[in-house]
């Protein structure tokens, strides 16, 4: 006879539920991962299929990153070692509008893009912007999140050969999760 655990044959109902819920959590990583997976797929046949041209798989890169993150905005900068140039942007009407207005820029040093720029982390996560200091100091995150509702985002850069000295072409997006 094999050994049992006592709580297994003190309470099988118990076992069982914890069994489920194992895999339960099993069955969400696969999915995410198969979702990662299709994803990168996805931008790979825009980029094959788009050569020279990088529009498109900016695009793709932002659409599949807020499908992922079940985003209701997103954009992707490029960087030129001085200043953020829209490269794709998605999201509501108002959002996209009011976005588009501004050219190249330089981030306040208080914002995620600012950080980032400044190499202090690769991932800035804002829970809550309306708590942030970048809310209270910086008339255009405030319009921005007024406008499009934005009250948690993630700016993430993505670095050439995780560098964080100023090179010629470093692609750096930029997501919202409202």
């Amino acid at each position: 006879m094999s050994a049992t655990p006592d709580s297994t044959l003190a309470n099988p109902d118990q076992r069982i539920v914890d069994l489920e819920r194992q895999l339960a959590a099993r069955t969400a990583e696969r999915d995410e991962g198969l979702q990662r997976e299709t994803a990168a797929a996805e931008i790979l046949q825009v980029i094959n299929s788009s050569p020279g041209d990088l529009a498109p798989v900016f695009s793709a890169i932002v659409e599949k990153a807020m499908r992922l993150c079940e985003a209701a905005h997103g954009y992707l900068f490029t960087y030129d070692g001085d200043r953020f140039h829209t490269a794709a942007i998605d999201g509501a009407p108002g959002f996209v509008e009011w976005h588009q207005q501004y050219g190249p820029f330089r981030p306040p040093a208080n914002t995620g893009l600012g950080r980032i720029r400044r190499g202090e982390q690769q991932l800035v996560h804002t829970a809550d912007l309306r708590e942030d200091d970048a809310f209270r100091t910086v008339p255009e995150v405030r319009q921005l999140a007024e406008i499009s509702g934005v009250r948690s985002h993630l700016t993430v850069a993505l670095r050439r050969d995780a560098k964080i000295s100023r090179p010629r072409r470093s692609s750096r997006w930029r997501m919202r999760v409202s």
